[in-house]
């Protein structure tokens, strides 16, 4: 597998700027509450945690559109909330973060809650999640409304990504309507899956399971690197896609393009402090960099760069554009 140079690295993240990646899927609210832990309750043998402050994060979906967004590229993002405080919350994020026509294309849905992740942390560990979601289908009406959204935004993008987290927004529906859209409008299709829809992501450019997800999907438990290039051409066959890249955490990627031969990505995560929103961060910055014109080796090894600076971080977070191409040049002084 040939390097990515720095200067290989900085064309492709400067032509990121001029290029528009959309996402569908599922927008939900990442609520941190941070404290810390000196004793156990005397109620139940769990900690009391002391609370120090608070912070929210876009999540799911919009944290894909956060993260684009760090990397500089225009972003919208299609999604579903509830008539609730944290839809609301999560309009104003989207705005700040610069997302295209965000009170347009997030659809308020009453007979939801928007989906809001509570996680409790102290000393850096998270101690319980909490979740407030619904996640059944979107009714009739409401699918409508997104697929709308989608066919106009659709008319300006360079790569659309569906960010389905099985929370309802991602339906079979939509899926069969707008996949085959952008097919005909040349514009790649993204797509980092869930089990329940898997069998309706098509037609697709790429899907990005992780090695748990590859194993279910396959009915296997070989997790080697044989094992796992086998699972990525059974998914490319029942899927019809043209590119499989397995993500397998501290064991960087495996990438699968057409019938050829398998090519490993190694982890460029040099401390992992918390993977929440890993995933994210790198089907945004695959995205944005297939938009960009990179290869998909290249555009896998940015976004193994990229998931490296998330994971050291605690917590809901993205890589920007300069961090991304620090790691690179650092990577690239070391081989030197």
């Amino acid at each position: 597998m040939s390097q990515l140079t720095a200067e290989r690295a900085g064309e492709i993240v400067a032509a990121m700027r001029d290029r528009t990646v959309v996402v569908f899927g599922d927008v939900m609210l990442d609520e941190f509450v941070w404290g810390d832990v000196t004793r156990i309750s005397p109620e139940a043998p769990v900690p009391v945690v002391d609370i120090r402050r608070e912070s929210v994060h876009l999540g799911g979906a919009a944290n894909v559109l956060a993260n684009l967004r760090s990397l500089g590229a225009r972003a919208a993002v299609v999604g579903v909330v509830g008539n609730d405080r944290a839809g609301e919350r999560v309009r104003a994020e989207l705005r700040e973060a610069g997302a295209l026509d965000a009170d347009e294309n997030i659809i308020v849905d009453v007979s939801r809650p928007t989906t809001l992740k509570t996680r409790i942390i102290a000393h850096s560990q998270t101690v319980v999640r909490a979740d407030r979601e619904r996640r059944a289908p979107l009714d009739g009406p409401t699918e409508e409304r997104v697929v709308a959204a989608l066919r106009k935004l659709l008319r300006g993008a360079d790569a659309l990504v569906v960010s389905d987290y099985d929370k309802g927004a991602v339906t079979s529906g939509a899926l069969d309507e707008v996949l085959p859209l952008a097919e005909v409008a040349g514009v790649p299709v993204l797509v980092d899956p869930k089990i329940r829809n898997f069998n309706s992501y098509r037609p697709a450019t790429l899907v990005t399971p992780n090695h748990h997800e590859a194993l279910r999907l396959t009915n296997s438990e070989d997790d080697t690197d044989e094992g796992m290039a086998r699972a990525a051409r059974a998914i490319r066959e029942r899927l019809g896609c043209r590119y499989v890249l397995i993500t397998r955490g501290e064991r960087g990627m495996m990438l699968l393009e057409a019938d050829g031969e398998p090519v490993y990505v190694p982890t460029a995560a040099r401390e992992v402090y918390d993977v929440t929103g890993a995933g994210d961060t790198v089907i945004a910055t695959l995205a944005a960099s297939l938009a960009a014109g990179a290869t998909l080796v290249e555009a896998a090894m940015l976004a193994n760069h990229a998931a490296g600076i998330v994971v050291g971080k605690v917590g809901t977070a993205t890589a920007d554009a300069e961090e991304l191409l620090a790691s690179i040049k650092s990577d690239a002084d070391r081989r030197a």
